[in-house]
């Protein structure tokens, strides 16, 4: 028999405005202490040096990160040309420079190549694993490896800023599994001067903004409080990108056991996701078939 967890049985999402200098499951590990929460999980990795928006799921909740870590993301960030690092950000050591700076025009042109369906090669210093191992775990041994492109989507990859000819700021716009140090990386490549990110900062993740985020001395100072509580968002804002059905009391105990059930359908298509919910609570997520939903996720919910 398995050991139950300890904590609360809590759900719903937690907008973190993540600072500088902790790993992001660090922050999970924070937020689920400060809610006594029986269980936490977040929807898209930040690097340690990286800030911004980190969304943290609880309880139920975690059922919904897919749909985060699927939808768009937006990161600002500030390239430095001139100098290629081991890392592709400031962390790692400079490996290659140039006197080569790109004029603004140039630098416009070159990001049209890095927008709509490309292909594109993590850093070495990544969590992308190679025969089973983390890529970062390797290059920290000195092993340079061969590291198969990933296609992304890109919506938006504009110049925000030039502040001097050695830095330029970006805003980019992108699918699930973008590496913004590699958009630096391939960039500086494009335009013949090396490049790696300098700063880096999540500004939106699919429903979830910056600005509404806690900071962790927020959440230090609440945790373990009602007060706490009050900013948790619930869990259906997980799935924002998806249809909602409701449906009658009947359906609503069949598919919380797990059996397809039928909805009140309007504005979908056989074979389309979509979540479903009685009387405003959020019962399961499944395909639509039919005039049923045939549920892969249900919320056990008061």
């Amino acid at each position: 028999m398995g050991r139950k967890r300890k904590g609360r049985d809590i759900s719903g999402w937690l907008v973190v405005d993540k600072p500088a200098g902790i790993t992001s499951t660090a922050v999970v590990n924070k937020v689920r202490w400060a809610f006594d929460a029986n269980k936490a999980g977040h929807a898209g990795t930040l690097d340690p040096d990286a800030t911004g928006v980190l969304a943290v799921a609880l309880g139920e909740a975690t059922k919904t990160v897919p749909y985060i870590t699927d939808a768009l993301k937006a990161y600002a960030f500030t390239v430095r040309f001139g100098q290629a690092t081991r890392t592709d950000d400031a962390e790692g050591d400079v490996i290659a420079s140039s006197d080569l700076r790109p004029g603004d025009d140039e630098i416009k042109e070159a990001l049209h190549a890095f927008v709509g369906d490309i292909m594109q090669v993590p850093p070495q210093f990544s969590a992308v694993k190679i025969d089973g191992e983390r890529a970062y775990k390797r290059a920290r041994d000195g092993e340079e490896m061969e590291i198969a492109a990933r296609p992304l989507f890109v919506d938006e990859l504009t110049l925000l800023d030039r502040p001097d000819p050695d830095h330029a700021e970006l805003m980019l716009v992108c699918g699930k599994g973008g590496y913004v140090r590699s958009i630096a990386r391939d960039l500086g490549e494009a335009l013949g001067c090396l490049g790696h990110v300098l700063r880096l900062r999540r500004v939106w993740s699919g429903p979830f903004d910056a600005e509404d985020g806690l900071s962790l001395e927020r959440i230090d100072a609440m945790a373990r409080t009602p007060e706490l509580d009050s900013f948790l968002r619930p869990l259906e804002e997980g799935l924002t990108d998806l249809p909602e059905l409701p449906c009658g009391p009947e359906s609503a105990v069949k598919l919380r056991n797990g059996n397809p059930a039928m909805v009140i359908a309007s504005g979908v298509d056989y074979g389309d996701e979509c979540w479903v919910s009685h009387d405003g609570v959020p019962i399961a997520v499944g395909r639509y078939k039919s005039g049923e939903v045939h549920p892969s996720r249900v919320f056990v919910t008061p």
